[in-house]
């Protein structure tokens, strides 16, 4: 008789969601422990959580959402009806493709090089087309070993910090301070123009940056970027740029990590079709691994990355490729303008309003996204009381990192309507 290789509990457990006691097994594979480092829930699902509670709990509140940034504006015209196009013609013999390149369909990838990084000299070849930013800067972790050090901005993105404690570069969670051990978290504060001190930032071996940065909007300018190519290459460290938002960048601010002599050098760049062609559905991004970025041995950093993404992925979607290719079309990049200018406005409406009621705020100039600061408050406590007296969600700045606490972020990112509401009601409690 084969021994079942499962470990029976004699203990009643309550499964999440049951109210029922059920007596589970388990295997012999024990958890991997960085993922016992974690603390809570990701961000953006905790968010979701807190609000299907707030509805079980007001079930007639009228709740606007200007918390995760996600899209709400129609894909234009000229671009679905591309998709469309696609889909249709998969289902006759003519036009029927099965698996594409790992990396992109040709054609997109050179039209993204041409596009994107005009005149920057980036290649077809090494662009890589993916099916998001956020599966990117997974598949990114992959290039570098459980030892690789990391520096990231606080606050940021926090999809950096959790991916590197999966990947086992931190040490233990610090309660008091909020911080990991083993990371090197780079303050940014409106003290320090939202841009960390790189005179008081210790070697790492990876540096994350998001500009324009998500959550306080700040763009980075030219001598900041400047000043990060120097310190990586003279540290020889490698940055992993995302520009996701670099489309509603509106001044003369860089809108690409190459645009710095000597990037290419030091610098990957992640970035996405989500926010600015309203692809946050549709899921298409890309990546670039310049042929100039070497490992400490000499071997190209191009040439492993293209590895692991044939070795985890099989291509983005065809359809998602059609798409991304009618963007950037002159029709569509055209239709795109006109949406973006449309969230920019809505961002306008949300920093008049907070600034009309006495609060410093950043961001909303070459953001979707509005930087609030309520001093001496936590940022949780500001997220509760908004969201049970207006039944708005927004986002506590403490979720994006220590230096966050304190604030809120607010998305521009909704219907009009919705914004305009969101400005009334806030007006309301707040003044």
């Amino acid at each position: 008789m084969i021994q079942s290789s499962l470990i029976h509990l004699n203990e009643p457990l309550v499964l999440p969601g049951n109210p029922l006691v059920k007596t589970v097994s388990r295997t012999k594979v024990p958890r991997n422990l960085n993922m016992e480092k974690l603390q809570n829930g990701y961000l953006f699902p905790e968010i979701g959580r807190r609000q299907v509670e707030h509805m079980n709990k007001c079930p007639d509140a009228n709740l606007i959402n200007l918390g995760i940034g996600d899209t709400t504006q129609p894909i234009p015209h000229v671009i679905a009806t591309a998709m469309a196009e696609h889909c249709m013609a998969l289902g006759t013999p003519k036009g029927y493709r099965g698996y594409g390149a790992e990396q992109g369909n040709k054609e997109l990838r050179e039209e993204i090089a041409q596009t994107i990084y005009g005149g920057l000299d980036i290649k077809g070849t090494e662009v890589f087309v993916s099916d998001g930013a956020q599966c990117d800067i997974a598949r990114v972790q992959l290039l570098f070993g459980s030892n690789t050090t990391i520096a990231l901005q606080d606050p940021t993105f926090p999809g950096y910090l959790d991916s590197s404690v999966i990947m086992g570069r931190s040490g233990s969670f610090d309660e008091r301070r909020g911080e990991y051990a083993k990371i090197e978290y780079m303050r940014c504060t409106p003290d320090n123009m939202f841009f960390p001190d790189l005179s008081s930032v210790p070697r790492t071996d990876v540096i994350f940056i998001c500009s324009p940065n998500n959550p306080t909007g700040h763009a980075a300018s030219r001598d900041q970027l400047s000043r990060l190519v120097d310190f990586a290459r003279s540290n020889g460290s490698i940055i992993v740029y995302d520009s996701a938002y670099a489309a509603f960048i509106s001044d003369d601010s860089p809108r690409s990590i190459y645009e710095i002599p000597g990037a290419k050098e030091v610098a990957i760049e992640i970035s996405s079709f989500s926010k600015f062609a309203g692809f946050t559905g549709v899921r298409l991004g890309w990546t670039v691994v310049p042929e100039e970025l070497r490992y400490s041995n000499g071997s190209p950093v191009l040439k492993d990355f293209d590895r692991i993404i044939c070795t985890s992925f099989n291509g983005a979607s065809s359809i998602a490729q059609t798409g991304g290719l009618a963007c950037l079309s002159s029709e569509g990049s055209k239709a795109i303008r006109g949406v973006i200018k449309f969230y920019m406005e809505n961002a306008k409406i949300m920093v008049e309003t907070f600034k009309s009621l006495g609060f410093e705020v950043f961001g909303g100039d070459n953001s979707p996204y509005v930087w609030v600061n309520f001093p001496g408050r936590r940022s949780w406590d500001v997220f509760n009381e908004i969201l049970e007296k207006t039944n708005i969600i927004t986002i506590p700045g403490v979720g994006f990192g220590p230096g966050g606490e304190g604030f809120i972020r607010v998305s521009s990112l909704g219907h009009r309507e919705d914004v305009l509401e969101a400005s009334s009601r806030l007006r309301n409690l707040l003044e």
